[in-house]
This record gives C-alpha cells, sequence and structure tokens, in this order.
C-alpha cells in the first residue's frame, strides 16, 4: 500500500491507473478505522480493480464547540488495517492542500433540500462541510464508485444529490450499517462512551426499532410517536436533538401515499454524540 499526501503523486499514480482501464474505487473516511469502515473498503474491493482510502479530518464540518481537536486520530493504526485489506492507496491530505485559500475564502457547496433539517439544525454548517470537501475529495481521486455507510443516512443523500445535481460520473454505493452485538451502531465517537453509558447506548437502536414497529402498525400518529421515542431517551440518560420519521427518499415529514419510512435520530450520551437510523 503506498501512502500519498501530495497532489502530483496522487495524480501520477491515478493516471497510470486509468491509463490500463482500471476501474478505482474511493472509500472517503476521517479515519480512526473500525469494522464499520472495513465494510466499506470491502465493498469497493468487489467492485472495483483498486481502491483508494482517504483519511482527512475535515475542520469544515466541525462546529464551535465540537470535538475537531480531540478527534481520535490513529493513522499508523489505521494503515495497519488498510494494508490487511490490501488497499492500494491511503490519500492522507493535508488540511491546507484541501483548502489552499483557507477556511474562510474557499468555495462551498451547499445541497437544497435533503441538506436541511435534522442533522443541519442540529450542527449548523456540518453539511456545507461534507459536500464540500467530499467534492474537492472526488475531484482530485476522480474515482468510478464512492462507497458509504448508510448509518450517516441524510450525509448519503446529500452526497447522492450532488452527485446527480452536478452531473457527475461517480456511482455512490451505499453499505448497510454495521452493528455491535448488542444493536449498537458502529462509530468512532463511541469510545468516548464510559463503561456504564456502553452499556445503555443500546436503547438508542431499540427505541428507533420500535418507532419503526409503530409506523408499520399505523396505530399512531407519526408525532405521537416520536414524541414517546424523545421521552424513553431522556428517560434512559439521554440528550436527544431530535427523533424524525420521515420520507426515505426525499426525508420529508411523511404524508399519505409515501412509498418508503426512515426513522433518524441523534441523541447525546455523556460525551458522545450518537446519531443512528431504522428504514420502515
Amino acid at each position: 500500500m503506498e501512502t500519498i499526501s501530495g497532489l502530483d503523486e496522487l495524480r501520477e499514480l491515478l493516471q497510470g491507473w486509468r491509463r490500463c482501464g482500471e476501474r478505482i474505487g474511493f472509500v472517503p473516511t476521517m479515519g480512526n478505522l473500525h469494522e464499520g469502515h472495513l465494510q466499506l473498503v470491502r465493498r469497493a474491493r468487489s467492485l472495483s480493480d483498486r481502491v483508494v482510502v482517504s483519511i482527512f479530518v475535515n475542520p469544515m464540518q466541525f462546529g464551535p464547540g465540537e470535538d475537531f481537536d480531540s478527534y481520535p486520530r490513529t493513522l499508523e493504526d489505521d494503515k495497519t488495517l488498510l494494508k490487511q485489506e490490501q488497499v492500494e492507496l491511503l490519500f492522507a491530505p493535508a488540511v491546507d492542500l484541501i483548502y489552499p485559500s483557507g477556511l474562510n475564502e474557499t468555495t462551498c457547496v451547499q445541497v437544497p433540500g435533503v441538506g436541511e433539517g435534522l442533522e443541519a439544525d442540529a450542527r449548523p454548517g456540518f453539511f456545507v462541510g461534507v459536500a464540500t470537501v467530499v467534492a474537492r475529495l472526488f475531484n482530485l481521486v476522480q474515482a468510478d464508485i464512492a462507497v458509504f455507510g448508510e448509518k450517516d443516512y441524510q450525509q448519503l443523500a446529500v452526497i447522492r444529490r450532488m452527485v446527480k445535481d452536478l452531473c457527475w460520473s461517480i456511482d455512490i454505493e451505499a453499505v448497510p450499517t454495521v452493528r455491535d452485538a448488542d444493536g449498537l451502531a458502529m462509530s468512532s465517537r463511541n469510545q468516548y462512551l464510559s463503561a456504564e453509558q456502553r452499556k445503555r447506548a443500546p436503547v438508542l437502536y431499540q427505541t428507533l426499532c420500535q418507532v419503526a414497529e409503530g409506523v408499520r402498525g399505523q396505530q399512531q400518529a407519526c408525532a405521537e410517536l416520536e414524541v414517546k421515542a424523545i421521552q424513553r431517551l431522556e428517560q434512559a440518560g439521554f440528550t436527544p436533538d431530535y427523533v424524525s420519521i420521515r420520507d426515505a427518499a426525499t426525508l420529508q415529514p411523511i404524508e399519505a401515499g409515501y412509498t418508503g419510512a426512515v426513522v433518524l435520530a441523534a441523541a447525546r450520551l455523556g460525551c458522545a454524540r450518537l446519531i443512528d437510523n431504522v428504514s420502515v
């Protein structure tokens, strides 16, 4: 596996692969890799000839008071895992390569519709940061396919909408949420949980499953299901940002005639902010 941080070296290697007609798969990450990330890498491997993984802790998607400085950075351990997965290239750029004009003087990408509400309300500016960095990484790597996890459901919707609107010829593949045995969605931020909090954390997934069953049964209004879910999370020691039942395609509140729904939630438990979703 090669590790590259510079633009010229990146372009030279990728151009060689393209001249050979090889299909390039891409997995953008912020590092601190776990089994959830490795499932993305494996999907990319199954769909492409060469796999590129990027590790870049993106300052633009962190708001004031969030955990940018303390976000776990484990580059050497990440390299070991990626080598075991036979990844050909790790792209680990510096901030000034991604944002050569600085964060405040850069062209940004804003995605309407699916990029509004939910996480965007809880973390203002988050999806501008996500869309902007992913757009830049897509332009740098120019892969044939990129793989993302369904755990970040709204983020996946934002990226798909951006690719469609900007007419990029890159396929977006989704991998189902990878969970621990007790149902907790794998996340780098799970390590912020104390031992006692970790025992309570699966209540988030259990609550979403209950809401999904309520939607299927259609015996309670969505608003009532959402309120009860928030109450259950609060009783378990969470501080919920939202629990929301949305149209699976548009992420708008569901109306008569919808063809699929998704229950999304974000809640704080101690120092950790956990997000999850369950499709209906």
